[in-house]
């Protein structure tokens, strides 16, 4: 559950955030305070973020984990759980601002956070392809991917050898893959 605390500028946010040892999402002045994962969150998050790395090797797009923030427009900052740029890195080295593709490992405390708020800000991010939510709960996937500029497509995924297509970074996962070592996959 999001808990508020008084407005603050995005410039006190960023600063604050160098400094803090709790994570914070920042969303319209509000910040709010990130929840710790559980071993299970950790290892699909892990299990996705390994891959992607292999994959995209030393290649100009870059793999990163829960703790950096994307700026999904000027007033919205969040943290999620896997992200892969391709874009220069820009001036701050604590956000990034062009993502191709965003994973959130979704728990039942930020399912409605992920597969709403969260959605509705990563789609009007220009660069971004593909939007995944990943269930810890059970083997459950599913892929948000732009068609056209403002048209996007559904897909999901929930058996063991279903492939989960990464089209925006040209990798195929099989869902046994994601979930392994997880106690359900």
């Amino acid at each position: 559950m999001r808990s508020t605390a008084r407005t603050i500028t995005v410039t006190e946010y960023l600063q604050g955030e160098k400094g803090s040892p709790v994570r914070h999402e920042y969303v319209d002045g509000q910040v709010y305070a990130m929840a710790g994962a559980s071993d299970r969150h950790n290892r699909l998050s892990l299990n996705v973020a390994s891959r992607l790395s292999d994959h995209l090797g030393a290649g100009p797009c870059q793999v990163f984990i829960s703790d950096m923030k994307i700026m999904a427009d000027d007033r919205v900052y969040y943290y999620p759980d896997v992200t892969v740029t391709c874009g220069p890195p820009g001036a701050d080295p604590y956000f990034r601002t062009q993502p191709v593709l965003i994973v959130e490992v979704t728990s039942p405390g930020a399912e409605r956070i992920d597969s709403n708020e969260k959605l509705f800000a990563y789609k009007r991010i220009p660069s971004l392809l593909e939007y995944v939510l990943i269930s810890q709960d059970q083997m459950l996937v599913q892929i948000h991917r732009r068609v056209e500029r403002d048209r996007w497509e559904i897909e999901t995924l929930s058996e063991p050898l279903a492939k989960l297509r990464l089209e925006s970074v040209g990798l195929t996962l099989g869902l046994d893959d994601i979930y392994r070592n997880s106690a359900l996959g």
